[in-house]
């Protein structure tokens, strides 16, 4: 190689390495760095006596009150299942290194970088006996709306429209007989992000059937459920009738039967403002509230997400409400 190629090789060398080093402050390359750099200082603080470091000090001092039991499923006498609910325990560990690789040499509440490990209930919903579902669990901040949907559609539209407006994602259930004429409704109303499931399909008293009747009102509607791709787990009685044998055959299907915590009663055509009203003053953590496609609901809607907000609650699925799940895996 003469010495002009060795010139030209060094020249490429040196504007790889200045790349190199300027893609470090920036772009994908940046992320890769700083996680770098993340476990570097994990690693030298793990490997150092740091018992006396007055920031380890303070997190192990603070860390208990940022702890918090798991809390099991259990069968209420009133609410019949109700879902566990994870708990936390700081990592402390995990949280020195990230306040040291943050530059952070003493605690503060504000903003802290806690790091926590998750605590799963001894006991899950899955484990319980087959029993129906009213609420979630009430140390969860989270409330689900539930919209039964038997009949017409005219209402839908601004209904989604609010939902949208206000980023909340609720839980339909669809009647068969109305599914089977609105299936590009209900195929709008999946794309949009909301959960769906089943509503039974001529809307009947359940009760009041048969196992077999009780299996074909189940069946037809999870298969028409099944042909708009929609992953359901979720059975809703029509006027909440039920009876133990419709918990049964619902779990054929691998459904949960769930009813409500909070009814708006807005078939009954109320002014909206007493919707708003008696959501405002009842609401609570894990409470599902049903309602309808009605003009009722519709007028209050806005007003119930606002009310319900305003309580500190995040709205979310009937799922999301009922998984052990904390607020802060979710988001």
């Amino acid at each position: 190689m003469n010495r002009k190629s060795s010139y030209t090789l060094l020249a490429l060398m040196l504007l790889c390495l200045l790349a190199i080093l300027l893609a470090g402050t920036r772009g994908p390359i940046k992320t890769y760095v700083q996680a770098v750099k993340l476990q570097m200082v994990s690693a030298e603080a793990l490997g150092q006596d740091n018992s006396n470091d007055q920031l380890m000090i303070w997190i192990k001092a603070e860390a208990p009150k940022h702890n918090e039991l798991p809390v099991d499923a259990v069968i209420d006498r009133i609410w019949k299942a109700i879902p566990g609910y994870n708990g936390r325990e700081v990592d402390v560990e995990a949280t020195y290194s990230k306040a040291k690789a943050l530059g952070l040499t003493t605690g503060g509440e504000h903003g802290f970088p806690w790091v926590y490990r998750v605590l799963k209930p001894k006991v899950d919903l899955k484990d319980l006996p087959l029993q129906p579902i009213y609420r979630g669990n009430p140390a969860k901040p989270m409330v689900a709306l539930m919209i039964n949907v038997a009949w017409g559609d005219e209402f839908l539209p601004p209904m989604l429209a609010t939902l949208k407006a206000a980023n909340v994602k609720a839980t339909f259930f669809f009647d068969g007989k109305w599914l089977s004429k609105n299936s590009e409704m209900a195929q709008s109303i999946i794309k949009q992000g909301h959960e769906v499931s089943n509503h039974a399909y001529s809307h009947p008293n359940m009760s009041q059937l048969g196992m077999t009747r009780q299996r074909e009102e189940i069946g037809k509607t999870e298969a028409l459920l099944k042909k708009l791709g929609a992953s359901n787990v979720w059975f809703a009685p029509p006027s909440g009738d039920y009876n133990s044998n419709t918990v049964k055959v619902a779990s054929e299907f691998g459904l949960r039967t769930v009813l409500w915590t909070l009814d708006t009663v807005d078939w009954q055509k109320p002014q909206s403002w007493t919707i708003v009203d008696k959501v405002s003053r009842k609401v609570g953590p894990g409470t599902m509230i049903l309602m309808h496609p009605t003009a009722a609901s519709q007028g209050a809607l806005k007003g119930m997400i606002k009310a319900i907000k305003a309580k500190g609650y995040v709205l979310g699925t009937v799922s999301e409400t009922l998984s052990p799940e904390r607020i802060e895996e979710r988001l």
